[in-house]
This record gives structure tokens, C-alpha cells and sequence, in this order.
């Protein structure tokens, strides 16, 4: 088997789509004997031993070109066998190592098939990096899809980053390159180096590494995810076993570089944040922890919304162990996990995703179906099986690994508008001439489908901001499959509301209404999320009018109007007890602010209290998305800007009342409607003294008379707060 210039020249200059054909042993072709190649650039001398079967020739081969190719002929015997290569530097020194182009591929053909049919649900034990033993050898199978280069090595600090080293062969028409290189293991660095369809060569980080470099730097560390000792299979099956449509929720969404910090320059670790925030959550009460985007990301201000590493937990905090230390110290504290998920898009950074092969790989070719108009970033082409596939398996990965028990998908409504954001002549409609994104709407069916199978007990929550019908509902029924749909109305609405001066709220109650005309369209979760404290928009306090008496005042009634009002409720770090400055992400909250006045201490007592009650009166979460769980009491008295609505379980136990008072002007004698007899009793009020507010209230409860009023066959006359919430229970 003798080289011919074209060959010899493809393997000097690293061009050959299959390195495997030329290099490794080989039987000649006139069946004479065998020929063994190998490139080693930095060697003085090779010989290839065998291992299993020593009695079996030694092949010393010489440098065929002055690059460092090497080839060495034996006539003594006519078949491969397995070889170490013995190799010697010019210091003198030895080392031997088994040869990667002796091994067959570590995929199977079932692999790429399901692969390229988008199937393949554990994409990540198959691309990718993985520690693979063949034939007794310990190594990594490197394999990644490119389908349109030339040639993909891999290069790494094993390998002086030199593509010419270990060039990776493609496996058919499945668009997958592959390499086992022996001896490497953990810790190792390593990217992608792509000679591309235009001939231009470019590094590439791992689209499904595990664990990259700190940033900026890029490069991908040889490492596997499934080391962790869990202890949360207990956990794990009330997870599953519970209905989180009739179960409390309560979410404490979280910026982990930002909570709490070290120094003004330095981040606490996943495990060093584990005691601390499990201690606080634990001690506010909040069911569940929202962790804004863990994946890696290169550039810290998108707050993880672009993504470059879609299979790693960002190395800013940690490893993969340490992620999963503090997802494991969560649940066994009885705390829930959600991550927010990105599949919308992507970052343009020429090492990552983008135009991955020299061509629109995982995006689309068309701007105008492919580039997102608003962030500067790609979007993925859905329709791909293979893109598809990379993202549901992306899902699942997640819930597998690292046990997380809830994706929030940010920004669906960009996903499901092919007009998102755009004027007209910028978009492409679908093959039916309309708007809609159907592979897009497709692709969110599947992972839907996908992670409530698999992962039973996971949430799926969709940030979804327009009137898509269906969100939440079944895909048998048409619709998208989520659990839970941000109600993005009701926080604009409501946010609106308060911000206004009380003067002027009996104009505006109809904002605070509006919600239950289509609450039971979906299942909606509250979110006062970073959304809300970011761009200019102030804090929650700061948007609040009037004076530090009056703003936490409103703050209060805010939080208790949303823990009770139907549906589930999300709060962002801070707003908890009342951060006064706009949320910055390079720096920690400012907790120095609850040892700064009774307000900031209050407002944290208060959602203490509020997740307590919460969590102990079944009536406040239990019918939250059924119709016999909310009832209006009487929403129709503007002039006082007075609410009041009911709260039931729907099993039998005690009902909540709860009535908003939001004008600054104490109410004494206020008649309201209740569904019972006897002994109310006022379980909260947000203008206690112990919240920094003024005591006005119902000392003792109140008594139902036989007075019909609000449609309700009893009624009690309140004392109402300033701008205050009270909130009784019936008698049991």
C-alpha cells in the first residue's frame, strides 16, 4: 500500500476527510505484508510493538516527510494486529502509547441514525468528549458534527494545539467526525480545529462540552458529569408523585454571581453558596429556587441569556460537582430547582455555534429567518432534525445530570413568530403564508413531550409574552405542552397600578381586575422577576410612590396581593426586603440594608410570613387554576379603591378572605361579605407593626353576622389599613 503524492500530500497538510484509511497498520495491497503510519512531528525514532502477542514482529518506521510523517513496512506478517508505538525523543527520551488509528469508532451506526433522525434523547453520552475503554486502552472518543468541512482535528495541551496531530475521520454520511485518542483523561483542554467548506481554517469549542475554561478563555476541559454521589432519591420520588398544579409554589429566582459575593471582585462557588442560600430559602419559606441561566456564557453582562456552552454549568462558580453539590443540598432541604433555558438563540462568537462548519449549521443561511433583530444574536434552525435533537437532548440533560426540576424557556414568543420584532419584508412567511414559526412550535411540542415522559414531576415553564392560545394545554389538544406560563399581563398590569400615585387608583382598578378575565386560559405563574429591576426601570421599591412610609407600605401590599391572587408567584433576590437600588450584576444585594431601618427587616419578615401562611393554608394554592379556587367578594368599589376576593381549597378545610385597602387612608367599619358564621380570624396584615407598618388592623378577628352583603349570605365590618392587605381565615 504505497502512498501516492495526492495522498501523501492530504495527510502533510491535514486534508483527508477519513486520516484512518492512511493512517494506523494496514495490509498492503498486494497482501505482502503490512504498513504502519503515524504522524509524530517531535520524534526521533518509532517502533511499533506489538502488545497481545509478543511473538510477533517489531516495525520500526522511518520519517517519511520532514513534517513529522513516519511509515514503516513488514513483510513478516500479512495481518493487523495490536500495537503500541514505541516512540523516542531527541533528549533521549521514551514513551509508548497505543495508537488512535488502530481503534474502530466508538459510534455505532444505530447512534448517527437516531442522531440524524433527531431521536438520539441521550445526544450527550454520544457526542462530544467522553473517557472510553477499547480493547483494555483507556482514552477519550471525541466525536462532533460538522458535515460540511473538510477536515476537524482535534487539538488540545496534549497535542501543542496542533491539528496535524490527531485528524478526525467522518463517519459516512452522518456528518459526524470521530477520534479515540488514547491515554487522555480528565483535565485535559481541548477544542474543535475546522477546516471548512471555504478552506478557511477556524478553532471551535465543544457544542456539547461539559466544562469549559473560566472565561474569556474558550477551551473545553476533558471531563465527565456522572461522578457526584447523589442523595436525593428521596426527593426525587415525591417529585414525582405530586401534582404542582395543587401544590404549593413559591419561587425565589436567583443571580448566583450577584447574590451574595466574597469581595466586590469575587464570587462565591457553587458549594460555598450552597450553606448560605439553602439557609435563607429555607428560612423564607420559598418552595423552589430560579436560578437565571447556568450555562456557560462567554460575555457575564447577558446574565447567561447567550449562551456558548449549552452542556456546561458555567466554570465561574465551579464543576460539574460542585453545580450538582448545590442542587443535591437543595433538595435535601426540601427545596426545588429551576434553570432558565435558552433555546432561542444564540451569540455570533466565531468560536462557538456560529457558521460552525463555514456554513449555517445549526442556524439558518437567511438573515431574515436566522438573525435576531433585537440581541444581535442567530437563531436555530428548528426545522434540522440534528438542531433539534442538540436542544431536546439539551433539555433532558439537564433534568438526567444535574436533577433540576424545572426549564423556564425564555423568550417562546420570540420562537413562535417568524414576525418577531421584525417590519415588514424582513420576515419570511411559513409555507402556509402565515406568521407562525411551525417548526419552532413543533420543536417546543417535542421537548415538552419529552421532558414530562422522561423526567416525571419536571416543570416546564414558557416566558411567553403575547395572547398564543394554548400555551399551557396538551399538544393532543393543541397546544404547546408547558406547565406553567409567566403571566406577563398581569405584571404589567399590576406593576402599573401601584406605581401610581393612590390619588388616582380609583380610575385605574380595572388593572388589578383585568387578570381573572382570562386566568383560566393557562396556567400562570406571578413573576416579579429581573425583568422588572433592570434598565432603568428602578427597583420594585423604588417604583413605588410616596415616602419610605407610603413606598414600603405599597411594597407590602404588592407581595401580599401576589401571593394570594390565583396562580403561582415569583420574586427576584432583593425585592424580598425591599432593595432600594436598581439591580446591579457585578455586585452583591445590599444587605446592609436590614440593619438600616425597620422597613427593609419588615418587608422580609412579611414574605416569611406571607410563604408560611401560604404554604399552610391549602385554600391559597390548591384551586389556584380551578374555578372554584377564587371567587371576587367585591372588586367594583373604585371610589375607596377597595378589593376583596375569597380563597378555597378544594378539598374541605378553612377558606381565606382577603381585602386590598391601597390609598393611604385607614377604613374603619367596612362591611364585607363572607361565605361563613363566627370567628374570622386576620392571619396577616401587611401594616403590622413587626413590617414597619403603622398597626392599624383587627386585633382579636372579626365576627360574620347574618347580614347578606356581596352576594354572601354573612358579612363583618373590617378595619381596613392604610394602603395595607388583610387576609383572615374562617372558622375551622
Amino acid at each position: 500500500m504505497i502512498l501516492t503524492p495526492a495522498e501523501l500530500e492530504s495527510l502533510v497538510q491535514a486534508r483527508l476527510r477519513d486520516p484512518h484509511r492512511l493512517l494506523g497498520m494496514h495490509p498492503l495491497g498486494d497482501g505482502s505484508g503490512v504498513v504502519v503510519r503515524a504522524y509524530l512531528p517531535n520524534a526521533a525514532a518509532v517502533e511499533a510493538v506489538p502488545v497481545h502477542e509478543p511473538h510477533l514482529p517489531r516495525i520500526r518506521l522511518e520519517r517519511l516527510h520532514e513534517s513529522g510523517l513516519y511509515e514503516g513496512v513488514s513483510h513478516a506478517i500479512r495481518r493487523v494486529y495490536a500495537y503500541e508505538l514505541v516512540i523516542t525523543d531527541y533528549q533521549g527520551g521514551q514513551r509508548r502509547l497505543r495508537d488512535g488509528y488502530s481503534f474502530l469508532p466508538t459510534l455505532g451506526e444505530q447512534d448517527l441514525y437516531l442522531f440524524n433522525q433527531g431521536n438520539e434523547r441521550r445526544l450527550y453520552d454520544k457526542l462530544g468528549a467522553h473517557r472510553r475503554e477499547l480493547d483494555g486502552v483507556r482514552g477519550v472518543g471525541f466525536a462532533v458534527w460538522a458535515p460540511n468541512a473538510r477536515r476537524v482535528s482535534v487539538v488540545g495541551d496534549f497535542n501543542g494545539w496542533n491539528g496535524r496531530y490527531h485528524p478526525m475521520r467522518l463517519l459516512g454520511v452522518s456528518g459526524v467526525w470521530e477520534l479515540f485518542v488514547p491515554g487522555l483523561g480528565p483535565g485535559a483542554l481541548y477544542k474543535f480545529e475546522v477546516l471548512d467548506c471555504h478552506g478557511q481554517v477556524s478553532l471551535r469549542t465543544d457544542p456539547f462540552g461539559f466544562l469549559f475554561e473560566v472565561p474569556p478563555k474558550q477551551a473545553a476541559v476533558v471531563w465527565e458529569t456522572q461522578r457526584f454521589a447523589w442523595s436525593d432519591a428521596a426527593w426525587l420520588e415525591r417529585r414525582a408523585r405530586a401534582n404542582p398544579f395543587r401544590s404549593p409554589l413559591s419561587i425565589y429566582e436567583v443571580h448566583l454571581g450577584s447574590w451574595r459575593k466574597k469581595s466586590p471582585y469575587e464570587s462565591f462557588s457553587y458549594r460555598e453558596l450552597a450553606g448560605p442560600l439553602v439557609d435563607y430559602v429555607r428560612d423564607l419559606g420559598f418552595t423552589h429556587v430560579e436560578f437565571l441561566p447556568v450555562a456557560e456564557h462567554a460575555f457575564y453582562p447577558s446574565w447567561g441569556y447567550q449562551v456558548t456552552g449549552f452542556y456546561a454549568p458555567t466554570s465561574r462558580y465551579g464543576t460539574p460537582e460542585d453545580f450538582q453539590y448545590l442542587v443535591n443540598a437543595l433538595h435535601e432541604a426540601g427545596i426545588g430547582v429551576i434553570v432558565d433555558w435558552v433555546p432561542a438563540h444564540f451569540p455570533r462568537d466565531a468560536w462557538a455555534l456560529a457558521r460552525f462548519d463555514g456554513t449555517a449549521l445549526y442556524e439558518h443561511e437567511d438573515p431574515r429567518k436566522g438573525a435576531h433583530q433585537d440581541w444581535g444574536t442567530l437563531i436555530f434552525n428548528y426545522g434540522r432534525h440534528e438542531v433539534r435533537n442538540f436542544l431536546t437532548a439539551n433539555a433532558l440533560f439537564w433534568c438526567d445530570r444535574y436533577h433540576v426540576d424545572g426549564l423556564r424557556v425564555d423568550a417562546v414568543a420570540s420562537m413562535l413568530y417568524l414576525d418577531y420584532s421584525r417590519r415588514e419584508g424582513e420576515w419570511v412567511p411559513n409555507e402556509f403564508g402565515g406568521r407562525e414559526n411551525l417548526e419552532a412550535i413543533a420543536f417546543l411540542r417535542e421537548f415538552n413531550h419529552l421532558v414530562h415522559t422522561e423526567h416525571p414531576g419536571v416543570i416546564t415553564v414558557a416566558e411567553e409574552s403575547t395572547a398564543w392560545p394554548l400555551v399551557t394545554r396538551p399538544p393532543y389538544l393543541g397546544g404547546l405542552g408547558f406547565s406553567f406560563k409567566w403571566n406577563m399581563g398581569w405584571m404589567h398590569d399590576t406593576l402599573g397600578y401601584f406605581k401610581r400615585d393612590p390619588i388616582h387608583r380609583k380610575y385605574h382598578q380595572n388593572d388589578l381586575t383585568f387578570a381573572m378575565l382570562y386566568h383560566h386560559h393557562e396556567n400562570f405563574i406571578l413573576p416579579l422577576s429581573h425583568d422588572e429591576v433592570v434598565h432603568g426601570k428602578g427597583s420594585l421599591r423604588s417604583r413605588m410612590p410616596g415616602d419610605d412610609w407610603q413606598g414600603f407600605a405599597n411594597l407590602r401590599a404588592l407581595l401580599a396581593y401576589q401571593w394570594f391572587f390565583p396562580g403561582k408567584q415569583l420574586l427576584f433576590m432583593g425585592g424580598e426586603f425591599g432593595q432600594r437600588a436598581e439591580w446591579n450584576e457585578n455586585a452583591e444585594l445590599d444587605w446592609w440594608l436590614l440593619r438600616a431601618g425597620p422597613y427593609h427587616v419588615g418587608t422580609q419578615r412579611l414574605v416569611r410570613d406571607l410563604n408560611r401562611l401560604y404554604r399552610e393554608q391549602p385554600a391559597g394554592w390548591e384551586g389556584d387554576y380551578e374555578a372554584a379556587g377564587f371567587q371576587w367578594i367585591d372588586c367594583s368599589d373604585h371610589v375607596h379603591s377597595v378589593l376583596s376576593f375569597l380563597r378555597r381549597p378544594l378539598r374541605p378545610g378553612p377558606e381565606l378572605v382577603v381585602v386590598l385597602n391601597l390609598t393611604p387612608v385607614p377604613r374603619h367599619g367596612y362591611r364585607v361579605g363572607l361565605p361563613r358564621p363566627g370567628a374570622w380570624r386576620e392571619v396577616l396584615n401587611t401594616d403590622a407593626e413587626i413590617y414597619g407598618g403603622s398597626g392599624v388592623g383587627n386585633l382579636g378577628g372579626v365576627t360574620a353576622e347574618e347580614m347578606p352583603m356581596h352576594g354572601q349570605p354573612y358579612s363583618a365590618a373590617l378595619t381596613l389599613p392604610p394602603l395595607g392587605v388583610v387576609v383572615f381565615c374562617s372558622p375551622d
